[in-house]
């Protein structure tokens, strides 16, 4: 993906629900997947299973608690389906019905267990690995949290707009607190349509936007009206009220001007509209926050794409001191290197970029450059016949955008 790509803007969307509403939303989620998800898996798993070798009392046990899960009775259909897979552990709807009632009931780490044996049984499973992912979350185990989520959504999970909102909210929530600020800021894309934006929402775009790695329910309290209002501006930006974005911006740089990555935030939403006034406010980044990394790169990359070579070398070099495994940082400054004269050391960080990516195009038509100035002529002609090879697969039909 090339840098210019990564900085697509994205569209917001607001939630569904507020922390305040958290057991009605869990209750919702597991009741899209029981009512839409599980006939799938009656398809998988016959109800001929059943008969098969049960043990004593299961079958009187699986009709009790279909019957309690039927008439809502939660926690008696939690005892039952837990009495049941005690009898037949191998026995996987019995196992996810468990764990959704459980996680529907607030029992988080008892939901995940139950949710893990489902996975044992059910490898390709995504909604399960998508809930055990909520479970997750609900837990503290953020790391694990993501990797579920994602896998469910590979999976399918999202197999409903309000399934795939709660998915991806959490997705971004967790992204954000990894440090993958722009991917989060991508998974906002979903949260569009409603007029008034779900106040913790605006806090999680807020936190994504000023790239701080913290969850909305770990910020102090005194610290809520910067990122709402860091939110709010890039919510009205993306969703395309450019005059309230331009006024919430102006009216946040005015109330905290000291706050890092406001400026690049603004920036980074108009990059691809209006790379002019981005880069101003890039570099107004770096008067309020000399050594940040991500606005010191951006300048670097609209240096090379002015051709002023000199300035891309300055501004990339102190772009990775600051940090050296920021996105495509090798790449910039590769190119800067081989602009400059220095073609041997910037083609050892352009193979270095490329084994980060190897299907990043700028990384290719850089490198082909860089070989034919060295006389490399065979190496030269690999990477421009990659670079055709990456633009047909780019602009094939069923290409991913």
């Amino acid at each position: 993906m090339t840098v210019v790509a990564a900085m697509a803007s994205v569209k917001f969307e607001t939630r569904a629900a507020d922390c305040n509403r958290r057991a009605r939303r869990a209750r919702a989620f597991v009741l899209q997947l029981l009512i839409v998800v599980f006939p799938l898996f009656v398809v998988l798993f016959p109800i001929f299973v059943l008969a098969q070798a049960n043990p004593a009392g299961f079958d009187d046990l699986v009709l009790r608690a279909t019957a309690a899960r039927e008439q809502n009775d939660v926690q008696q259909a939690i005892e039952l389906y837990g009495q049941a897979v005690q009898l037949k552990p191998d026995w996987p709807d019995g196992w996810w019905f468990l764990g959704s009632l459980q996680y529907a009931s607030d029992s988080y780490a008892a939901a995940r267990d139950a949710l893990s044996h489902f996975i044992e049984l059910t490898p390709e499973g995504g909604p399960a690995f998508a809930l055990r992912g909520l479970c997750e979350f609900e837990t503290g185990e953020y790391t694990q949290s993501l990797k579920d989520i994602e896998r469910g959504l590979s999976l399918g999970a999202a197999n409903q707009p309000r399934n795939e909102k709660i998915l991806r909210y959490h997705e971004a929530l967790l992204l954000t607190r990894s440090g993958n600020f722009e991917a989060a800021l991508q998974k906002y894309a979903l949260f569009g349509g409603e007029k008034v934006p779900n106040p913790e929402l605006l806090v999680g775009i807020g936190l994504a936007g000023l790239r701080t790695p913290l969850l909305p329910k770990e910020l102090r309290a005194d610290q809520q009206d910067l990122y709402s209002a860091a939110g709010n501006a890039a919510f009205q930006f993306i969703s395309g009220n450019q005059k309230a974005a331009q006024e919430a911006f102006q009216d946040l740089f005015q109330r905290f001007p000291t706050t890092a990555n406001a400026h690049y935030l603004y920036g980074y939403l108009l990059f691809p509209t209006d790379p002019d006034q981005a880069i101003s406010e890039f570099r107004r980044e770096l008067e309020v926050s000399p050594s940040n990394a991500a606005a010191q790169l951006m300048v670097a990359w609209d240096s090379l794409m002015r051709n002023n070579y000199s300035e891309a070398l300055a501004y990339s070099k102190k772009a990775l001191a600051e940090d050296p495994s920021l996105a495509v940082g090798q790449l910039v400054l590769g190119r800067a290197m081989v602009e400059t004269g220095n073609v041997k050391d910037g083609v050892e960080l352009l193979e270095k970029e490329l084994q980060v990516d190897p299907n990043n195009l700028e990384t290719h038509l850089a490198l082909a450059k860089a070989y034919s100035k060295l006389g490399r002529k065979e190496d030269a002609r690999h990477e421009r016949l990659r670079c055709l090879e990456i633009e047909k697969s780019e602009n094939a039909p069923n290409a991913r955008p």
